[in-house]
């Protein structure tokens, strides 16, 4: 049970929720030992304004997280338990804290002068299941929460193994290993807001870097959704159930940059009465109909649905693309005669599922040109290839 947070400015928190960081510059003493919840405030405290004060490629990070500060309430994300805390005075270089951190050294610098030296903490930190949202408060340094927050530590931003290497890391004031990584990890992270396939290479290199471990990574997270698409195939839910195609598709390693929702692989912005249900560009264009049903078969309208929508957008194009429908419920006999005659592959949601949870327990496990080879064998009904 926490009874009070910490305030510090919300891109410090934002670090250590990412995993960037494990230290903060309090403005008193924190004694180790000490557990309390992470407060965002502005940063109003800093030495420097943030574009000085954090380091280029967190800036845009920095700008966003202030960004969400809210005038009369905060979102606390997260929790911490103070593991070490010590005094940096004017004789300790400050290169290798800037260079293991999210801050500067002119900002270092800046602060050390500021305030005639810098407490440092060490923070193991757990998102909390749900963020917690609570009345600003004027108090500088600890803050009583309303009500205490009850916590576990079920959810570690780093693993044990993890933090004990990254302080030691800082303790010995050895520089980071790969540089040229975190500058590619800076730069990926600017493209995956909507994009999976940048969002999975963000979080690999943050695993390698130590600043995620693989045990909160993405894995976890995924089987929620992944466990459902057979359910909601199965139902009435057909919104539901495009935009997990969609996502399987991209888990899988198909890719679309279209911003075009009627040509798209966005599953935030599906494509809606007119549009495709989905459609892939690399490594080789896939257009499909997606067709979730409880109890009634698929009817012919559906694979015909897709050659009429698909000539619409794709014109002469539509002829080169693979072709697959995504159905829960048996095809009548003249809907399975359309997609043979057409060319058109056909599985079952629990099939798309195997896939997926395949993909997902083991990376690149599914070959995408043997995948296709493998549903350009089977027009028509094709679960029973891709299963073997």
């Amino acid at each position: 049970m926490l009874p009070i947070a910490l305030r510090l400015p919300a891109p410090d928190i934002e670090a250590l929720i990412e995993g960037r960081s494990i230290a903060i510059i309090p403005r008193i003493f924190v004694n180790p030992g000490r557990q309390f919840a992470l407060y965002p405030s502005d940063t109003s405290s800093n030495a420097l304004p943030i574009e000085q004060y954090y380091r280029s490629n967190f800036i845009p990070n920095a700008q966003k997280t202030l960004a969400e500060l809210g005038s009369e309430t905060v979102l606390i994300k997260a929790w911490a338990k103070c593991e070490r805390c010590q005094v940096l005075d004017d004789s300790e270089s400050l290169d290798f804290l800037s260079h293991l951190t999210v801050w500067t050294k002119a900002g270092l610098e800046e602060t050390r002068v500021k305030r005639g030296h810098i407490f440092l903490a060490y923070l193991r930190v757990y998102r909390l299941p749900q963020p917690i949202e609570i009345p600003v408060h004027p108090s500088p340094r600890f803050i009583p929460l309303p009500q205490p927050l009850t916590v576990t530590q079920d959810t570690p931003v780093l693993s044990q193994t993890f933090f004990e290497q990254r302080c030691r890391q800082m303790e010995k004031r050895q520089p980071p290993q790969h540089p040229e990584l975190e500058e590619l990890q800076s730069a990926i992270a600017s493209l995956s807001n909507n994009n999976l396939a940048a969002k999975e290479l963000d979080q690999d290199i943050k695993q390698f870097l130590g600043w995620s471990s693989q045990s909160i990574g993405t894995f976890d997270s995924d089987f929620i959704w992944i466990k459902t698409i057979a359910e909601v195939g199965n139902s009435s839910d057909g919104h539901t159930f495009e935009k997990l195609v969609r996502k399987s598709l991209l888990k899988l390693g198909f890719t679309n940059s279209s911003t075009n929702p009627q040509i798209s692989l966005d599953p935030e912005a599906t494509g809606g009465a007119g549009g495709l249900d989905f459609y892939c560009e690399t490594p080789y264009p896939v257009v499909g109909e997606c067709k979730s049903t409880k109890s009634e078969r698929v009817p012919d309208g559906t694979p015909a649905q897709l050659i009429k929508l698909g000539y619409k957008h794709l014109q002469n194009h539509f002829d080169d693309c693979l072709k697959l429908i995504v159905a829960g419920g048996e095809l009548t006999k003249p809907a399975l005669k359309t997609a043979q005659g057409n060319k058109i592959s056909v599985i079952r949601p629990e099939t798309l599922q195997h896939l997926v949870e395949l993909q997902a327990q083991h990376k690149g496990a599914i070959d995408l040109l043997k995948l296709k080879a493998c549903l350009q064998d089977a027009y028509g009904l094709a679960d029973d290839k891709i299963e073997q």
